[in-house]
């Protein structure tokens, strides 16, 4: 249960300081995002291993790093803390956020965007929080954390920067049940994670053959 708690609150402060930093026009906010990721996975990742996204869950699932019977309730409790954290956006600000590709932005770029970003956040966490080659060690808040804040700066006008289907799922569910918003967009921020995801294990397997054949 403490893991599930853990998931949970480490997912709804995320999705908080996203929805908060973005509505308030604010250009640093990828650099809020990214630090309250990396407080989260700190003060999380002793107890649940600090996921907070479910692509990640999949990938250490895939992986072998985390128990079959754990995959559906992490998923649960940080869809619960995502869509509670949009809510409480919406009463804190009285409007809804919502995750969008920019005007200009194609589908495949979109999709691209997502995958590949999501794919070197999920690489990093395989190889700085679930790695026994990098057991203990002190970096591993922030270079999640860094990651995904480059990720933002770098393709947030294109696809919106979500890299993480709680995200998306969080913020797109509540916009669509309480100011009637459009749920169209939604599958790009679940299928592109999870490609990337996938992706970055088998990179990461292959990483760690070539690393142990030498």
């Amino acid at each position: 249960m403490s893991s599930y708690l853990t998931e949970a609150i480490g997912t709804f402060f995320l999705v908080l300081t996203i929805g908060l930093a973005v509505l308030s026009g604010n250009p640093l906010a990828p650099l809020a995002i990214g630090a309250i990721l990396m407080a989260m996975v700190y003060m999380g990742g002793h107890i649940s291993g600090a996921h907070y996204n479910p692509a990640v869950s999949v990938a250490a699932l895939i992986g072998g790093k985390m128990d079959r019977r754990d995959l559906f309730p992490y998923i649960v409790a940080q869809l619960v803390g995502a869509m509670l954290a949009s809510f409480s956006v919406l009463i804190i600000l009285g409007q809804t956020f919502v995750p969008s590709p920019g005007v200009d932005a194609g589908i495949l770029s979109v999709l691209m965007s997502e995958i590949f970003f999501a794919f070197a956040v999920v690489l990093v966490v395989l190889n700085v929080a679930m790695n026994d080659a990098t057991a203990g060690n002190s970096f591993y808040g922030a270079a999640i954390g860094f990651v995904v804040m480059a990720g933002i700066f770098a393709v947030g006008d294109v696809s919106g920067g979500v890299f993480n289907p709680a995200v998306g799922v969080g913020f797109i569910l509540i916009d669509a049940f309480v100011a009637g918003g459009s749920l169209d967009n939604l599958w790009v921020y679940i299928v592109g994670p999870i490609i990337g995801g996938l992706v970055a294990v088998k990179a990461f397997d292959i990483q760690h053959l070539e690393a142990s054949s030498t």
